[in-house]
């Protein structure tokens, strides 16, 4: 049983003023870095999907949304919401399949599901990278504070990129300024998933709902209370408290610049 008062706590926010701040950041970074424009992988989901309306308000002429499935694995459901999002935004797209990419690496390396799971991902960032370096954009990366900071996300993969606009908010954030923006009803309830493999289910692979993961974050990253602390405040098993801690722990290497000896 979760406790209700902390969620309504963690989604009571001024969407309308966050859309603000986050339009003239993205604004800000164009010009800070002299880029022509935005880029953004726009898979079908809800972060993305976020990006995208958030573009098309004032941005709309500098983006660029590639949309890239692995047809042997990504549903037609997902492309199908992608391109809803396109004809509803009006933004630039392409649609780029990289499932023979894919397969040409499949010949040369040995099977691996995760690994070539996390292979699609960085397919996908390197092709966004193609296209930013050729047009002159920066690349949005679409993590929100949930799986940012579990490690929900590929290492160089879907965790790359040059700004990003949404990972201040916690993934039923994302749902609450969804609403905001008018993104379709059916892309905010659906279940979040990279779609790294087939039927693949973000909250199924990490074991909880996302209600509960941010219940947990918010209450030791913002509120600075301890396990003890969260257990009692959250009414959230003491198990699965601690497994978020962990997955917190074990992923800072994702969130850091890679290591250096120390010649001090």
């Amino acid at each position: 049983m979760l406790n209700q008062d902390v969620i309504n706590e963690i989604i009571n926010q001024d969407y309308p003023a966050i859309t603000e701040t986050i339009e003239k950041f993205v604004s800000e970074q164009i010009e800070k870095s002299h880029a022509k424009g935005i880029i953004l992988g726009l898979s079908g989901g809800i972060d993305s999907a976020v990006l995208s309306y958030i573009c098309k308000r004032k941005l709309k002429d500098k983006t660029l949304a590639l949309i890239m499935p692995d047809t042997a694995i990504t549903p037609e459901s997902e492309t199908e919401d992608a391109l809803k999002i396109i004809a509803l935004t009006g933004i630039e797209y392409k649609l780029i399949d990289i499932n023979p990419i894919i397969n040409e690496y499949m010949m040369h390396v040995e099977l691996n599901e995760r690994s070539s799971g996390n292979l699609r991902a960085r397919v996908r960032t390197n092709i966004l990278y193609y296209y930013a370096n050729s047009r002159d954009y920066l690349v949005l990366g679409s993590s929100d504070k949930s799986e940012y900071m579990i490690g929900y996300f590929t290492k160089f993969g879907d965790g790359a990129s040059d700004i990003t606009p949404i990972i201040s908010l916690y993934k039923i954030q994302v749902r609450e300024i969804a609403k905001y923006l008018g993104v379709p009803e059916n892309i905010i309830s659906k279940k979040s998933s990279p779609h790294l493999w087939k039927e693949h289910e973000a909250e199924k692979e990490i074991g909880m709902p996302y209600e509960k993961i941010d219940s947990v974050l918010y209450c030791m990253l913002d509120k600075k209370l301890s396990i003890d602390e969260t257990e009692k405040l959250t009414q959230i098993d003491r198990t699965d408290i601690e497994k978020i801690n962990k997955l917190t722990v074990n992923s800072e290497h994702k969130r850091s610049l890679p290591q250096k000896p120390d010649r001090s």
